[in-house]
């Protein structure tokens, strides 16, 4: 087995190229103590690597004269003094097949470490979407079960207001446009966080409806914008008493509040879609 490195066998492929073909068969008659019977010049290159135990051992031989060593130095662009003697020549080429070794690992590693940080960052942008995606599941979750709860407990066949409805969850300048359809289509608008909380309050206070949403799959959408308005689509069945009215769809626009720690996010647009209710309701 050879004693020498990947580049040093290539460094010394390309310097022993230069010598004659008789001196480099007689080059591998004398390492390989003819035991190696080469067909040309380029499988006698191969022997001589082969069986050389270190650069220097091979370097040294009478075979590979100081002149050849310098014009392989030249070759790689390395200027060196003509009267340089030949034991210093073999450092010199030691040396840069050093460097270049230390270059390869460097590139190497480089590229190593590139394609992990590659690899390491399209792996946290798959969990970042995917840990985004199940964020804003989860708040358009939790956000439903605490506005239907809230608003519906304003009903008051179900007993007395789990909590305070008002404007104070609206941005101020809320818009809420209402579709409601009977025996024909009625479609109002409303704007500004009073009008839209005591409009919505209308429906289950004073038309006793009950908002009953579908958290499933099915009946609930999540998307997020990058300006972080998240939109949040739930489908259902509109209720009074024992009584199913029709279905409702209902989209919100939440943005988040920075300065109301209570509710991260508060209702910037809401849209409302009744179908098939038993008679139409007075507004």
């Amino acid at each position: 087995m050879s004693g020498l490195s990947h580049l040093e066998m290539e460094g010394c492929h390309h310097l022993l190229g230069l010598l004659d073909n008789d001196e480099i068969m007689a080059l591998c008659d004398t390492v390989t103590n003819r035991l190696v019977q080469p067909e040309d010049c380029q499988d006698a290159i191969r022997a001589i690597l082969v069986y050389s135990q270190s650069v220097d051992e091979l370097l040294k031989h009478k075979k590979v004269q100081r002149e050849v060593i310098f014009k392989y130095l030249a070759t790689q662009g390395m200027v060196i003094p003509p009267a340089t003697e030949k034991h210093n020549l073999i450092q010199h080429a030691k040396d840069y097949w050093e460097k270049q070794s230390q270059w390869k690992l460097k590139e190497t590693t480089e590229q190593v470490s590139n394609t992990e940080d590659i690899r390491l960052f399209q792996q946290q942008a798959k969990e970042d979407k995917k840990a985004e995606k199940v964020d804003f599941r989860r708040l358009g979750e939790e956000f439903c079960h605490w506005f239907f709860e809230l608003l519906n407990s304003q009903n008051h066949f179900l007993g007395p207001p789990q909590d305070e409805w008002g404007p104070q969850h609206f941005w101020h300048d809320v818009k809420l446009r209402f579709y409601y359809n009977t025996s024909e289509q009625n479609v109002i608008d409303y704007h500004g966080a009073e009008i839209v909380s005591l409009h919505l309050l209308s429906l289950v206070k004073e038309e006793f409806l009950f908002l009953s949403p579908n958290l499933d799959s099915h009946g609930l959408k999540c998307a997020s914008s990058p300006h972080e308005l998240v939109m949040v689509g739930v489908a259902g069945t509109v209720h009074r008493g024992n009584t199913c009215l029709g279905i409702f769809e209902q989209i919100f626009g939440l943005i988040r509040c920075p300065f109301n720690m209570g509710h991260t996010y508060v209702c910037v647009c809401i849209y409302i879609y009744i179908y098939r209710c038993i008679r139409v309701l007075p507004l």
